[in-house]
């Protein structure tokens, strides 16, 4: 029985772009479809509705893709649909790309801050573990 995505490009043959069902574009994507639901109910994507049915395009699937890689990078949602946003807005991209450049390079210096940290900690943390391997050795002998 073919999916409802593909009855709706089957009743619509101007509508070449592929369409997704929710639970196609889960497993595509690795994720679950409650997610795929949580990022429409914060209107990063817009399916399209075939009578109740979420219908999901090419378009909705790389903003997919696009979310969830600014997600693994460490962006808020916030900042992802601003992101998304002025890529609708500003149809040669340089806003988008400043925006994009600005936000990665914050991003980079906090990853670095980070970084330093918990380097710091791992050596106090040693530290310590070094101190108490010597306690133990002591009391033993």
């Amino acid at each position: 029985m073919p999916s409802y995505a593909a009855s709706v490009r089957a009743a619509d043959p101007d509508h070449a772009a592929p369409l997704y069902s929710v639970s196609q574009l889960a497993r595509q994507l690795g994720v679950t479809a409650r997610t795929i639901r949580f990022y429409e109910d914060k209107n990063l994507i817009t399916p399209q509705r075939a009578g109740t049915t979420r219908v999901y395009s090419h378009r909705d699937r790389a903003r997919l893709v696009l979310i969830l890689r600014g997600k693994r990078l460490g962006f808020s949602l916030r900042e992802i649909k601003e992101f998304l946003d002025l890529y609708d807005a500003d149809p040669q991209h340089q806003l988008q790309t400043l925006n994009l450049q600005n936000s990665v390079r914050k991003r980079i210096t906090k990853l670095k801050e980070q970084r330093a940290a918990i380097e710091e900690s791992l050596a106090e943390l040693g530290e310590i573990d070094r101190q108490c391997a010597e306690a133990l050795a002591k009391q033993a002998s």
